[in-house]
């Protein structure tokens, strides 16, 4: 008799996924998120809406979730 084939929660348990889509999305979440917070700041007043200050804040998300996830 034959094995039973994985279901979708054995299936997503034994992928490692492709590390070039996990950096894309942690790219793309981080740069939205940065946009995000720069906007309300500058919605507040407390910095500038610009282009230096949403890739420094980027930058900044993208390093630590990084660290954090796939270290």
């Amino acid at each position: 008799m034959s094995e039973e084939p994985k279901g979708i929660r054995e299936g997503v348990e034994d992928s490692k996924g492709d590390p070039r889509l996990i950096l894309l999305l942690n790219a793309v979440l981080s740069a939205w998120f940065g946009w995000t917070v720069v906007w309300g700041l500058d919605r507040l007043g407390v910095t500038a809406l610009n282009a230096v200050n949403v890739a420094t804040l980027t930058l900044i998300i993208f390093g630590v979730t990084y660290a954090a996830v796939l270290r």
